[in-house]
Protein backbone atom coordinates (compact mmCIF):
# COMPACT_ATOMS: atom_id res chain seq x y z
CA UNK A 1 0.00 0.00 0.00
CA UNK A 2 1.38 3.13 -0.71
CA UNK A 3 2.26 5.75 2.01
CA UNK A 4 -0.19 8.49 2.83
CA UNK A 5 0.69 11.58 4.48
CA UNK A 6 -1.57 14.18 6.06
CA UNK A 7 -1.56 17.87 5.72
CA UNK A 8 -3.81 19.80 7.48
CA UNK A 9 -5.38 22.97 6.13
CA UNK A 10 -8.26 25.50 7.33
CA UNK A 11 -10.75 24.95 10.14
CA UNK A 12 -11.09 21.33 9.91
CA UNK A 13 -9.62 20.18 5.91
CA UNK A 14 -7.38 17.69 5.44
CA UNK A 15 -5.11 17.41 2.15
CA UNK A 16 -3.90 14.02 1.38
CA UNK A 17 0.30 13.28 -0.09
CA UNK A 18 0.87 10.02 -1.77
CA UNK A 19 4.54 9.06 -1.64
CA UNK A 20 6.35 6.94 -4.58
CA UNK A 21 6.84 3.52 -3.24
CA UNK A 22 10.33 2.97 -1.85
CA UNK A 23 12.57 5.86 -1.33
CA UNK A 24 8.91 7.83 -1.09
CA UNK A 25 10.26 11.17 -2.00
CA UNK A 26 7.87 12.30 -4.63
CA UNK A 27 4.30 12.75 -3.93
CA UNK A 28 0.72 13.48 -5.34
CA UNK A 29 -1.31 15.94 -3.60
CA UNK A 30 -5.20 15.26 -3.17
CA UNK A 31 -7.23 18.08 -3.02
CA UNK A 32 -5.26 20.66 -2.31
CA UNK A 33 -7.22 23.80 -1.17
CA UNK A 34 -4.53 26.11 0.15
CA UNK A 35 -0.78 25.99 -1.05
CA UNK A 36 1.11 27.40 1.65
CA UNK A 37 0.70 24.23 4.17
CA UNK A 38 1.46 21.71 1.20
CA UNK A 39 4.58 23.78 0.28
CA UNK A 40 5.70 24.22 3.72
CA UNK A 41 5.25 20.30 4.20
CA UNK A 42 7.61 19.44 0.85
CA UNK A 43 9.92 21.54 2.34
CA UNK A 44 10.21 20.23 5.56
CA UNK A 45 10.45 16.79 4.27
CA UNK A 46 12.41 17.38 1.14
CA UNK A 47 9.33 16.00 -0.76
CA UNK A 48 8.57 16.85 -5.03
CA UNK A 49 5.25 17.61 -5.74
CA UNK A 50 4.83 15.05 -8.93
CA UNK A 51 1.13 15.54 -9.71
CA UNK A 52 -2.47 16.70 -8.21
CA UNK A 53 -5.50 14.51 -7.86
CA UNK A 54 -9.10 16.52 -7.37
CA UNK A 55 -12.52 15.31 -6.41
CA UNK A 56 -14.67 18.30 -7.05
CA UNK A 57 -14.75 21.96 -7.75
CA UNK A 58 -14.86 23.67 -4.35
CA UNK A 59 -12.15 25.92 -3.47
CA UNK A 60 -11.69 24.42 -0.10
CA UNK A 61 -10.06 21.35 -2.36
CA UNK A 62 -8.81 23.34 -5.39
CA UNK A 63 -7.73 26.75 -4.05
CA UNK A 64 -4.00 26.22 -3.86
CA UNK A 65 -4.04 24.40 -7.33
CA UNK A 66 -2.88 27.16 -9.73
CA UNK A 67 0.08 27.86 -7.26
CA UNK A 68 0.96 24.57 -6.78
CA UNK A 69 1.39 23.93 -10.63
CA UNK A 70 3.03 27.32 -10.83
CA UNK A 71 5.99 26.09 -8.80
CA UNK A 72 6.10 22.27 -10.07
CA UNK A 73 4.65 22.17 -13.35
CA UNK A 74 2.99 18.76 -12.54
CA UNK A 75 -0.22 17.23 -13.99
CA UNK A 76 -3.60 17.86 -12.48
CA UNK A 77 -6.11 15.12 -12.75
CA UNK A 78 -9.78 15.82 -11.73
CA UNK A 79 -13.47 15.80 -12.69
CA UNK A 80 -14.28 16.39 -16.75
CA UNK A 81 -17.88 17.95 -15.37
CA UNK A 82 -15.95 20.34 -13.14
CA UNK A 83 -14.01 23.63 -13.47
CA UNK A 84 -10.81 22.31 -12.29
CA UNK A 85 -8.09 24.86 -12.33
CA UNK A 86 -4.93 23.70 -14.46
CA UNK A 87 -6.65 20.46 -15.12
CA UNK A 88 -4.71 18.47 -17.67
CA UNK A 89 -6.64 15.67 -17.90
CA UNK A 90 -10.85 15.21 -17.39
CA UNK A 91 -11.58 12.16 -15.65
CA UNK A 92 -14.93 10.22 -16.22
CA UNK A 93 -16.50 7.44 -14.51
CA UNK A 94 -14.53 3.89 -15.34
CA UNK A 95 -11.28 5.88 -16.04
CA UNK A 96 -7.91 4.67 -14.98
CA UNK A 97 -4.77 6.27 -13.85
CA UNK A 98 -1.39 5.71 -12.79
CA UNK A 99 -0.11 6.87 -9.59
CA UNK A 100 3.66 5.66 -9.19
CA UNK A 101 2.78 2.51 -10.58
CA UNK A 102 -0.48 2.16 -8.27
CA UNK A 103 -4.09 2.10 -10.50
CA UNK A 104 -6.46 3.66 -9.50
CA UNK A 105 -10.50 3.39 -11.21
CA UNK A 106 -12.38 6.87 -11.30
CA UNK A 107 -15.64 6.67 -10.07
CA UNK A 108 -19.26 9.10 -10.52
CA UNK A 109 -20.18 10.20 -7.42
CA UNK A 110 -22.13 13.33 -7.82
CA UNK A 111 -24.94 15.13 -4.92
CA UNK A 112 -22.64 17.00 -3.21
CA UNK A 113 -21.57 18.53 -6.43
CA UNK A 114 -22.74 17.82 -9.84
CA UNK A 115 -19.84 16.06 -11.29
CA UNK A 116 -18.12 14.97 -7.96
CA UNK A 117 -15.39 11.95 -8.68
CA UNK A 118 -13.78 9.27 -6.28
CA UNK A 119 -10.25 7.50 -7.15
CA UNK A 120 -10.17 3.70 -5.71
CA UNK A 121 -7.53 1.35 -5.67
CA UNK A 122 -4.53 -0.27 -3.69
CA UNK A 123 -6.97 -0.60 -0.89
CA UNK A 124 -7.80 3.21 -0.72
CA UNK A 125 -10.76 5.38 -1.49
CA UNK A 126 -10.42 9.41 -2.22
CA UNK A 127 -13.99 10.16 -1.53
CA UNK A 128 -13.16 14.17 -0.93
CA UNK A 129 -16.64 15.05 0.65
CA UNK A 130 -19.30 12.97 -0.58
CA UNK A 131 -18.24 10.49 2.07
CA UNK A 132 -16.91 11.22 5.60
CA UNK A 133 -16.45 9.21 8.63
CA UNK A 134 -20.04 8.42 9.75
CA UNK A 135 -21.20 11.19 7.74
CA UNK A 136 -21.52 12.48 3.35
CA UNK A 137 -21.59 15.41 2.09
CA UNK A 138 -24.45 18.24 1.86
CA UNK A 139 -26.21 18.19 -1.60
CA UNK A 140 -25.12 21.44 -2.67
CA UNK A 141 -25.77 20.56 -6.65
CA UNK A 142 -27.42 17.18 -6.82
CA UNK A 143 -30.69 15.48 -5.71
CA UNK A 144 -31.03 12.56 -2.77
CA UNK A 145 -31.65 10.38 -5.59
CA UNK A 146 -27.98 11.10 -6.70
CA UNK A 147 -26.34 10.88 -3.79
CA UNK A 148 -27.89 7.34 -2.76
CA UNK A 149 -26.69 6.13 -6.03
CA UNK A 150 -23.13 7.40 -5.45
CA UNK A 151 -22.94 5.87 -1.94
CA UNK A 152 -24.45 2.61 -3.03
CA UNK A 153 -21.50 1.99 -5.54
CA UNK A 154 -19.22 1.79 -2.02
CA UNK A 155 -21.32 -0.89 -0.71
CA UNK A 156 -19.97 -3.20 -2.87
CA UNK A 157 -16.04 -2.98 -1.86
CA UNK A 158 -14.30 -4.38 0.59
CA UNK A 159 -14.94 -4.02 4.35
CA UNK A 160 -11.09 -3.55 4.92
CA UNK A 161 -10.70 0.06 2.46
CA UNK A 162 -9.65 2.78 4.10
CA UNK A 163 -11.47 5.89 3.39
CA UNK A 164 -9.44 8.81 3.15
CA UNK A 165 -11.94 12.20 3.42
CA UNK A 166 -11.42 15.69 3.18
CA UNK A 167 -12.69 16.81 6.63
CA UNK A 168 -12.54 16.12 10.04
CA UNK A 169 -16.14 15.87 10.87
CA UNK A 170 -16.26 12.84 12.89
CA UNK A 171 -17.57 13.30 16.15
CA UNK A 172 -20.52 15.79 15.22
CA UNK A 173 -21.11 13.69 12.79
CA UNK A 174 -21.36 10.77 15.51
CA UNK A 175 -23.57 13.27 17.93
CA UNK A 176 -26.19 13.05 14.97
CA UNK A 177 -25.52 8.89 14.04
CA UNK A 178 -26.06 8.37 17.56
CA UNK A 179 -29.61 10.57 17.27
CA UNK A 180 -30.43 8.32 14.41
CA UNK A 181 -29.35 5.07 16.09
CA UNK A 182 -29.12 5.21 20.05
CA UNK A 183 -28.79 1.89 20.61
CA UNK A 184 -26.66 0.95 18.57
CA UNK A 185 -23.42 -0.04 20.41
CA UNK A 186 -20.99 -0.20 17.57
CA UNK A 187 -21.75 3.38 17.32
CA UNK A 188 -21.17 3.91 20.86
CA UNK A 189 -17.61 2.03 20.41
CA UNK A 190 -16.79 4.20 17.74
CA UNK A 191 -17.90 7.79 19.60
CA UNK A 192 -15.49 6.37 22.13
CA UNK A 193 -12.64 5.92 20.27
CA UNK A 194 -13.13 9.07 18.02
CA UNK A 195 -13.13 11.17 21.16
CA UNK A 196 -10.00 9.84 22.78
CA UNK A 197 -8.59 10.53 19.50
CA UNK A 198 -9.35 13.89 19.40
CA UNK A 199 -8.06 14.49 22.73
CA UNK A 200 -4.83 13.37 22.24
CA UNK A 201 -4.92 15.60 18.80
CA UNK A 202 -4.84 12.91 16.48
CA UNK A 203 -6.89 12.50 13.52
CA UNK A 204 -10.08 9.90 13.00
CA UNK A 205 -9.77 9.82 9.79
CA UNK A 206 -8.93 7.70 7.03
CA UNK A 207 -11.84 5.38 8.60
CA UNK A 208 -12.47 1.76 7.80
CA UNK A 209 -15.10 1.29 4.95
CA UNK A 210 -16.62 -1.53 7.38
CA UNK A 211 -16.74 1.10 10.34
CA UNK A 212 -19.31 2.85 8.08
CA UNK A 213 -21.10 0.42 6.97
CA UNK A 214 -22.10 -0.45 10.95
CA UNK A 215 -22.18 3.04 12.40
CA UNK A 216 -22.40 5.60 9.11
CA UNK A 217 -26.17 6.00 8.87
CA UNK A 218 -26.47 7.44 5.61
CA UNK A 219 -25.17 4.09 3.86
CA UNK A 220 -27.78 2.19 6.62
CA UNK A 221 -30.51 3.16 4.51
CA UNK A 222 -31.73 -0.81 4.94
CA UNK A 223 -31.47 -1.13 8.51
CA UNK A 224 -34.72 -1.30 10.05
CA UNK A 225 -33.47 0.92 13.23
CA UNK A 226 -32.31 3.81 10.31
CA UNK A 227 -35.76 3.27 8.58
CA UNK A 228 -37.74 3.07 11.63
CA UNK A 229 -35.99 6.63 13.39
CA UNK A 230 -36.45 8.30 9.53
CA UNK A 231 -39.84 7.48 9.23
CA UNK A 232 -40.30 8.98 12.73
CA UNK A 233 -38.61 11.83 11.74
CA UNK A 234 -40.67 12.01 8.67
CA UNK A 235 -43.71 11.35 9.84
CA UNK A 236 -44.93 8.52 7.60
CA UNK A 237 -43.93 4.84 6.51
CA UNK A 238 -40.72 5.26 4.42
CA UNK A 239 -40.72 2.45 1.77
CA UNK A 240 -37.40 3.22 -0.28
CA UNK A 241 -33.85 3.58 0.28
CA UNK A 242 -33.76 6.89 -1.45
CA UNK A 243 -36.58 7.83 0.76
CA UNK A 244 -34.68 7.01 3.80
CA UNK A 245 -31.45 8.79 3.03
CA UNK A 246 -33.37 12.12 1.90
CA UNK A 247 -34.97 12.01 5.10
CA UNK A 248 -31.63 11.30 7.17
CA UNK A 249 -30.02 14.05 5.12
CA UNK A 250 -32.49 16.45 5.25
CA UNK A 251 -32.87 15.46 9.89
CA UNK A 252 -28.70 16.09 9.52
CA UNK A 253 -28.83 19.42 8.17
CA UNK A 254 -31.17 20.88 10.70
CA UNK A 255 -29.11 19.18 13.50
Amino acid sequence: MLKVSRVAAFKDNYIWLLHTPGNESRVVAVDPGDAAPVTRHLDDHDLTLAGILTTHHHRDHVGGVATLVAEWQCPVWGPAREDIPCRTEALHEGDTIDVFGMCFTVLDVPGHTAGHIAYYGEGMLLIGDTLFAAGCGRLFEGTPEQMQHSLAKLLQMPPETLVYCAHEYTLANLAFARAVEPDNEALAARERYARTQREAGEATIPSRLGDEFATNPFLRWDDPAVIAAAGREAGQTLTTPVAVFATVRRWKDGF
